[in-house]
């Protein structure tokens, strides 16, 4: 892997993980690093999941891998809302 896509794989942590936090109602007292670390996690194992239903490779915007991976994301960050919360 190149530092141009560890930089791209990142900056879409940070989207994914971003979103992923909007998609869940009320604060999460989560650092901005895990944030960006199940966004990572999210795009990779929605990227798989995708490539597996067959809906990875479409013309134009991956709406369903992108769905699919916000909603890892959504799921990732309430987990870790509630491991972080117990703290």
């Amino acid at each position: 892997m190149q530092v141009n896509g560890i930089i791209t794989a990142i900056i879409i942590g940070l989207i994914i993980g971003a979103l992923g936090r909007l998609v869940i109602p009320g604060r999460q007292p989560i650092p901005i690093w895990l944030t960006i670390v199940i966004g990572i996690i999210a795009a990779l194992i929605g990227t798989a999941i995708a490539g597996a239903a067959g809906v990875a490779d479409t013309a134009g915007i991956d709406w369903i891998e992108l769905a699919i991976q916000v909603v890892l994301a959504a799921v990732g960050v309430a987990a870790a809302t509630r491991l972080y919360a117990r703290r």
